[in-house]
């Protein structure tokens, strides 16, 4: 479900059951956005909100000059619901016209540069995909 196939009792709902997924997940978003602003922007259309079950995802459509890619910026819960929102997404995000998909999200402990006082705050993967 997205938040364009939701109504708006619906979609309060479903960010309230996400709410703690979405609040996790905030802690390692290096300070971009908080509670509130997932919610206006989920409302406003600008994010989309992608329950499962037992997890969410936010995501964003990007436009670049050259390139239109949906960003998914928020993760939360059960990495094997999680993984079952791929494909609904990626279609999705082709019929917006998008032609690739990155995901932003927390890599863990780097070793190589830990003693150097790095500590890691994202890391994008990206797939490309045709429309």
């Amino acid at each position: 479900m997205t938040t364009q196939a939701t109504s708006r009792p619906q979609l309060f709902d479903e960010l309230d059951r996400c709410r703690e997924w979405i609040e996790a997940a905030l802690e390692y978003s290096g300070g971009t956005h908080d509670w509130y602003d997932i919610v206006q922007g989920v409302l406003e259309g600008r994010f989309q909100l992608w329950p499962a079950e037992n997890g969410c995802i936010v995501t964003e459509v990007l436009t670049y000059p050259r390139k239109r890619i949906i960003n998914v910026f928020l993760g939360g819960g059960e990495i094997d619901d999680l993984i079952e929102l791929h494909s609904p997404v990626i279609e999705w995000a082709k019929q917006q016209g998008c032609t690739a998909a990155t995901i932003n999200g927390r890599a863990g402990w780097e070793r190589k540069y830990r003693d150097l006082g790095w500590k890691p705050m994202h890391r994008t993967i990206v797939k490309e995909f045709e429309t």
